[in-house]
């Protein structure tokens, strides 16, 4: 139910004489949570003369601002524009297995897997276990040792899918939280290893050296990473063959699925990274966990490209919520005793702000991305021959507004290589009042947030 203060904000909106130009804008957001507040302006001038074609101010909008989207990829933070991020994933993915956005189809006749990269176990955690359709009990076992610290590590529950101890450590006391905030930092160099070593094995295989190999055929990826519950990520990844010019050129005959699952294996179990001693922790070796799922990816059965796309664009929209962390920083300076955590999270961030004050592990900056429970790699990548990117197919979203706002004469129909654009913008805030929260909302038909983001800045009449 609105506030009384939300009431009030929302009947002044209403009655405000350039409400059908907010609500325009607000519209044109696509349901944004947080928009951002630009002030400015932007002049079409002819270079030869110097007369003003055309211009456009934020002087005449409602408030004196321009509200635009956030365009963040996280959905916690604002489910419109993450929907936004998760089709552009989507397609970028999708180009990669069957064409289009650039790519040729005929990539579908090139060796392709997706592989599902997961972290060593620091510790037994409560899980969810299934087989032909029936829930295993957690941990059972018949003579359970008893660790150290006096607890049974046995668990013959049957959990269910929404239980909050599933990624809880049986023993909290012995699970090893130093080794998870740390393969989480490192596990970037572990993927760049990875495919350094990927790309050796690929040539060994066909008899040839690294740069004999570059001659005759490329191995394209993109990934993404995805938090467990237990709080270390992994990484789903489509890894492909192509020939020496990307995409468009058929791999060589002794390219194959095969292969290429034969390279990943091999990569996957030989390639560390050395954590070094700090205070009183040792110097570790970090790998890939066991687990390793290599398939390869058809045009129809289970494990579809649309499927994958789907898949991978999904996780790309995600951080690590599902642990029970925070969606903001962490200040050295918080009470996380405070915090609204799980007790397993505010493990993991203490670590991390512990770890993140040894000098020798400054580099990691754990502090800073204590939130991240030490992940600070890009969620999403991928190589540069594997498709498009993300900015092409922006501004190809960009382009097709600009000629649908020339087609309905909002805007002149300029020769932009003989047009000078002169323009100045300025952050002028982000997000809603109380009263503008809520007739957003019902604009673009969208629930209210249950609270503000941490992050969010509202306009001052709040």
């Amino acid at each position: 139910m609105p506030s009384t203060h939300a009431i009030a904000g929302l009947i002044t909106r209403l009655h405000d004489p350039h409400y059908a130009r907010w609500a325009a804008q607000i519209r044109a957001t696509g349901g944004c949570r947080q928009p951002i507040h630009l002030r400015g302006h932007v002049h079409h001038l002819d270079p030869a003369t110097g007369r003003r074609l055309h211009s456009y101010t934020t002087a005449t909008e409602p408030d004196g601002i321009l509200r635009v989207p956030c365009k963040t990829r996280r959905v916690s933070r604002c489910p419109a524009c993450a929907e936004t991020y998760r089709a552009d994933t989507y397609q970028l993915i999708r180009a990669g297995l069957v064409g289009g956005k650039g790519v040729p189809e005929t990539v579908t006749a090139h060796p392709c897997l997706f592989v599902t990269l997961t972290a060593p176990s620091f510790g037994l955690v409560h899980a969810r276990r299934e087989k032909n359709g029936k829930v295993l009990p957690c941990h059972a076992r018949r003579d359970a040792p008893t660790c150290p610290h006096g607890r049974v590590m046995s668990c013959t529950a049957r959990h269910s899918a929404e239980e909050t101890c599933l990624g809880e450590p049986l023993c909290p006391d012995c699970y090893d939280y130093a080794g998870s905030v740390l393969f989480n930092a490192l596990s970037p160099e572990l993927w760049r290893r990875f495919t350094l070593a990927l790309r050796r094995n690929v040539a060994k295989a066909a008899g040839l050296t690294v740069r004999e190999l570059r001659e005759q055929a490329v191995v394209s990826f993109a990934k993404v990473a995805e938090y467990q519950r237990r709080g270390v990520v992994h990484f789903h990844a489509v890894i492909r063959l192509d020939g020496p010019d990307g995409p468009a050129s058929p791999p060589p005959a002794w390219a194959s699925a095969d292969v290429l699952a034969d390279a990943v294996r091999h990569a996957v179990s030989a390639v560390t990274v050395t954590a070094p001693a700090a205070g009183d922790e040792p110097a570790r070796v970090l790998r890939w966990g066991a687990q390793l799922d290599v398939r390869p990816i058809t045009l129809d059965g289970e494990l579809t490209d649309q499927a994958v796309a789907g898949y991978i664009a999904k996780y790309a929209t995600k951080a690590a919520e599902c642990v029970g962390t925070l969606d903001r920083r962490v200040s050295p300076l918080d009470d996380l005793a405070a915090l609204p955590l799980r007790e397993h999270a505010r493990r993991l961030i203490a670590e991390c702000l512990r770890l993140g004050a040894l000098d020798e592990l400054a580099d990691l900056r754990l502090a800073q991305w204590a939130h991240m429970l030490g992940f600070r790699g890009h969620f999403s990548t991928k190589s540069r021959r594997y498709s498009t990117t993300l900015g092409d197919i922006r501004q190809e979203r960009a382009d097709y507004m600009r000629d649908e706002a020339v087609s309905t004469g909002r805007l002149p129909l300029f020769d932009e290589d003989t047009v000078l654009i002169v323009s100045h913008w300025e952050y002028a805030g982000q997000g809603y009042s109380l009263g503008d929260a809520v007739l957003a909302a019902a604009l673009t038909r969208r629930s209210l947030p249950a609270s503000p983001a941490p992050e969010e800045v509202h306009d001052a009449s709040i």
